[in-house]
């Protein structure tokens, strides 16, 4: 595993009037600080890459649909530098995600359905100077192909 990335298994507490699932707490060793929430939705088979931060790392949860989500550790002098890991978060597999500092990642919504990921960035967006830095989503620089594999 790319090194900072870490998973955060998420429960489900359902019961017949729906469920409830806890996403990211202040008492949770994952939890860093607090910079803002977001939503983003997703058609089927949008590539959403490759982008990466200087300050901030990101907290993703996908709370509706399926999204693989690719994460490219391109950190000179990180342990794990050039290491590629794929997640499948959504309906399927409840986790949160720590996206570190530094790693160009991205994500494509899998499926027929529309996907909703939330993220809670350490940071704040700030429009004047954004802390995103990005390369095309087909970009020869990250050795990751978006295409369905077979196995």
């Amino acid at each position: 595993m790319i090194d900072g990335i870490v998973v955060k298994q998420l429960k489900r507490h359902a019961d017949e009037r729906g469920f409830l699932m806890e996403m990211l707490r202040s008492d949770d060793e994952i939890f860093e600080k607090f910079g803002q929430c977001y939503v983003s939705l997703n058609y089927p088979g949008v590539i959403r890459a490759w982008h990466y931060h200087k300050k901030q790392n990101d907290f993703w949860v996908v709370v509706k649909g399926m999204v693989k989500t690719v994460v490219y550790d391109c950190r000179e002098g990180s342990p794990t530098y050039g290491e590629v890991n794929e997640f499948f978060m959504g309906d399927n597999n409840p986790i949160l995600l720590r996206i570190p500092v530094g790693t160009m990642h991205g994500y494509k919504t899998v499926g027929t359905e529309p996907s909703l990921l939330i993220n809670y960035p350490t940071e704040l967006y700030n429009p004047k100077e954004p802390d995103e830095f990005r390369e095309l989503w087909d970009s020869e620089k990250i050795p990751y192909n978006w295409d369905i594999k077979f196995v």
